[in-house]
């Protein structure tokens, strides 16, 4: 494995094989995916910390989730990448669908975990509130409400582990960043899903407060030809939650695609 640093953001570099790019949500980071990756053998797998997440710094520019997939965009540019699986998280699955209708001959296929359609305005409201309590206050408080939240009571009590992966991803993140992140989210406007023609797979927890069920049957309905798989009791962190399904999952959806 290595590090690729294009500007302000780090990416990470393993394996050989067909592209497969992992776009991590709000709070994330690179480590977001560590579960899925022994499902990735024989796949060349690009995890960038988007800037202002992670090890990547908050670079000045193109503001919002338009400015973060663009960063994307050119990092795998530089990265030699012209075409590849996608798989988003969260706020990622965002990024991956932007890019998949803006560039659909960079996206060969989307795994989305926790697909976003965009967020409502409850939520809106929500992200702007945070995104000031961060600036603040820190970190500290917005890593426990979430670690409790956005995980599944039923995954909590069989799995501490998972909160607490959470709790520390959360934790280690860059106020400014995150709350940078927080401001970009509450402005996002959804994707044009009927640009999207690659084919699609949209995960979703059952017990997923944050991006429900519900989002992801009308996700479906806009993406031609996409597919949904629910896993009972899990939360938002499907990835540590259930990391086996997830992997067969995502294994199976790239593979079913050639680049």
């Amino acid at each position: 494995m290595t590090d690729i640093r294009l500007g302000s953001m780090v990416m990470e570099d393993a394996g050989e094989g067909p592209p497969v790019v992992m776009v991590h949500g709000l709070g994330g980071s690179s480590n977001s995916f560590q579960t899925l990756m022994s499902a990735l053998e024989g796949y060349r797998v690009l995890r960038p910390d988007l800037p202002g997440a992670g090890r990547s710094a908050l670079r000045p520019g193109r503001p919002g989730l338009d400015g973060l997939a663009a960063a994307l965009r050119d990092g795998l540019r530089a990265a030699g990448v012209t075409r590849a699986h996608f798989v988003g998280h969260s706020m990622g699955t965002l990024i991956c669908q932007y890019l998949a209708a803006g560039t659909p001959a960079l996206v060969g296929s989307l795994t989305l975990f926790g697909a976003i359609l965009e967020p409502p305005a409850t939520a809106r409201q929500a992200l702007k509130e945070r995104a000031a309590a961060v600036r603040t206050g820190g970190m500290a408080g917005i890593a426990d409400a979430v670690s409790t939240g956005s995980v599944s009571a039923e995954s909590r009590a069989a799995n501490p582990v998972t909160a607490a992966f959470v709790r520390e991803s959360l934790q280690q993140q860059d106020p400014s960043g995150y709350a940078a992140h927080c401001e970009a989210l509450s402005a996002a406007a959804a994707a044009d899903h009927a640009a999207i023609r690659c084919p699609a797979l949209l995960v979703a927890g059952e017990a997923d407060a944050v991006a429900p069920v519900e989002m992801a049957r009308r996700l479906k309905e806009r993406i031609a030809g996409s597919r949904l798989e629910t896993l009972p009791g899990v939360g938002h962190w499907m990835m540590v939650e259930a990391p086996k399904r997830a992997a067969e999952l995502l294994r199976a959806q790239v593979e079913a695609t050639v680049l």
